[in-house]
């Protein structure tokens, strides 16, 4: 008898099942607090969570569950990448726009060069190198924002370079997909408008909502902030603002995808719109509200100059108050988008969406079939090349000495100088010659006869002065001699005068914003394994002999799991220190260690 499709049948969950969810849910949170209290990295106990209940373990999980939490968790990693697009301060966003550019660059380009040991190191093909640098060149964005958030750096300079570095990293990953899925197909040919497509909707997808914003968005902005008290009262409401933020979030992740564009980049683009129109209505209404106030104060006041009874004196005064009463309440400033996404998102997606997305990453790790002695040496040294290919990524923020090259300048110049300074010195004696008469001549050659004959004279004189030397000046000089202070401490005082003076500019005091930010490019996460698992499925890495997964993938898969363990661990070591630096200079006084990238 076959079962009606009109509906779902509502069935009670068993308590196997409530025991089930509930716990796992329990764990990821008590995990991630504890490991976030220690090394700010609770994330990785929720992907060795992952790993624990789902398929690669104790298989506590059905297929449907894995499922539903995979697209629950990718739900909340489009959250998190919105929450970071808030975060985001537009004026560092556009001062740094090419530093990232630069890091993004730098990384990708490393990561792909380095793929191509795996030529030597698993025999692999350059279609499956390039494959695999395609997977290793990726950022993971939601450990990024994750790592950037818990060690609340996220609003700072380094954290705006990291954020941009990563967004970018996504963008160039989400379109290696696309050319990775064109590579696959066994019947079909390479199509460049594939590989262009991607690039070219995600460019300008961006320039057309800069374009919006300045030329669209801007204006109705305006018209609506002059015009507010025409509108109702729940237009102002925070209940109201969540429903447009909500609906910009999705329309613009919805469009992206529908376009072939990256879902992520569309919501961190969309975060950073929110982040705009907040500071657009802040700074509209404190303009609005001091010309309002300045106006009706002004005015008054000359009435209150004009009138001569003291009781409408008082009376304008106590006006005055209620006017910037009323003036505050007309321009009050509208809820903005982060604390629309403090009351509204931020507890379900931290305490639920974001643990499902890391613990469905652990799902995707093939934990028993990566234990193999070729496989994991042969990991390890890739995953050793492929952090090496983000760390260098740090070199943007690191000031090099330039003493070297000053000094080979120098030696260089030195030459001319002396040629400059000698032809100088020629041309000034020759004016002097023609300028010189033979009655000047005559009479500078006696007065250097004059000066020869007084030099004799004096030598003469010193000469009977020092063979008859005086007793008591000996006296007050042996006296002086023992009552003074030793002669050492004069060339000490001396030593910093004599040195010369470098114009050199100085070195940096501390190497944490490169290490940091090198640190948090290395994980790699769910772009990585996205690549790779759809690579494998497209059978670009070849079969094994077993039938299990390929070797090559499961050197891919190391590589990628070390690089996600080893970044967080890394980076929440440092800013550990970091902060315990920082509490250190606030007591004893001194600068930042992060200098001018944490502000």
């Amino acid at each position: 008898m076959s079962i009606s499709e009109t509906a779902f049948a509502y069935h009670e969950p068993t308590i196997s099942t409530i025991l089930n969810l509930a716990g796992f849910l329990l764990v990821l949170n008590l995990v991630n607090m504890c490991l976030d209290k220690l090394v700010y990295c609770g994330l990785l106990g929720q992907l060795f969570i992952g790993i624990l209940w789902g398929t690669p373990g104790a298989k506590w999980l059905t297929r449907d569950m894995e499922t539903v939490m995979q697209q629950l968790g990718y739900l909340g990693l489009i959250m998190l990448v919105y929450e970071g697009g808030i975060s985001t301060s537009l004026p560092s966003l556009k001062a740094n726009i090419l530093l990232s550019l630069a890091v993004a660059t730098t990384g990708i380009g490393v990561s792909m060069g380095l793929s191509f040991i795996l030529t030597e190191l698993v025999a692999a093909t350059p279609l499956q190198a390039f494959s695999a640098g395609a997977a290793l060149s990726a950022t993971s964005l939601g450990t990024t924002f994750t790592i950037l958030s818990t060690t609340n750096l996220i609003k700072t300079r380094l954290g705006t370079v990291t954020t941009g570095a990563a967004m970018l990293d996504d963008v160039v990953g989400l379109v290696l997909v696309q050319v990775i899925t064109n590579l696959g197909g066994s019947g079909e040919s390479f199509r460049a408008m594939t590989v262009i497509r991607p690039v070219c909707v995600s460019i300008g997808f961006g320039t057309g909502v800069w374009l919006l914003c300045r030329w669209g968005i801007q204006p109705v902005l305006q018209a609506i902030r002059a015009h507010e008290q025409r509108f109702p009262a729940f237009t102002g409401t925070i209940q109201f603002y969540f429903l447009v933020y909500t609906f910009l979030l999705v329309g613009m992740v919805a469009g992206a995808t529908y376009a072939d564009a990256s879902s992520l980049f569309a919501a961190y683009i969309a975060g950073v719109v929110t982040s705009w129109i907040d500071g657009f209505s802040k700074g509209n209404s404190t303009t609005a509200d001091t010309g309002t106030m300045s106006t009706e104060l002004s005015t008054q006041h000359t009435y209150q100059e004009e009138g001569s009874n003291p009781q409408e004196k008082d009376f304008i005064r106590n006006n005055q108050t209620i006017v910037q009463q009323t003036a505050s309440e007309k321009h009050k400033t509208p809820p903005t988008g982060s604390l629309v996404y403090e009351k509204y998102y931020h507890e379900p997606v931290t305490r639920i969406l974001v643990p499902f997305f890391f613990a469905s990453i652990g799902f995707a790790i093939p934990i028993t079939e990566m234990f193999h002695g070729k496989i994991v040496w042969r990991g390890v040294v890739y995953a050793l090349l492929m952090v090496a290919g983000k760390l260098v990524t740090g070199l943007w923020l690191v000031r090099f000495s330039s003493r070297p090259f000053s000094s080979v300048v120098r030696i260089l110049r030195k030459p001319f100088s002396n040629v400059v300074l000698f032809c100088a010195r020629l041309e000034t004696g020759s004016q002097k010659r023609q300028k010189e008469t033979p009655e000047t001549q005559l009479q500078q050659q006696q007065n250097e006869k004059e000066e020869k004959t007084s030099k004799i004279q004096n030598q003469l004189q010193e000469k009977q002065t020092s063979s008859q030397p005086d007793k008591q000046d000996q006296e007050q000089e042996h006296e002086a001699a023992t009552n003074s202070e030793p002669p050492t401490q004069q060339p000490r005082q001396a030593t910093p005068n004599s040195q010369p003076t470098s114009t050199l500019p100085p070195k940096p005091k501390s190497l944490y914003p490169a290490s940091i930010l090198g640190l948090a490019m290395v994980s790699r996460g769910e772009v990585g394994y996205l690549i790779a698992s759809l690579a494998e499925s497209k059978g670009m890495f070849g079969a094994s002999s077993r039938g299990d997964s390929s070797e090559t993938y499961m050197v891919i898969v190391w590589a990628i799991s070390l690089c996600t363990l080893f970044g967080p661990i890394c980076v929440g070591t440092l800013v550990k220190r970091v902060k315990s630096l920082q509490r250190m200079r606030v007591d004893r006084g001194g600068e930042d260690p992060l200098g001018v990238w944490g502000i």
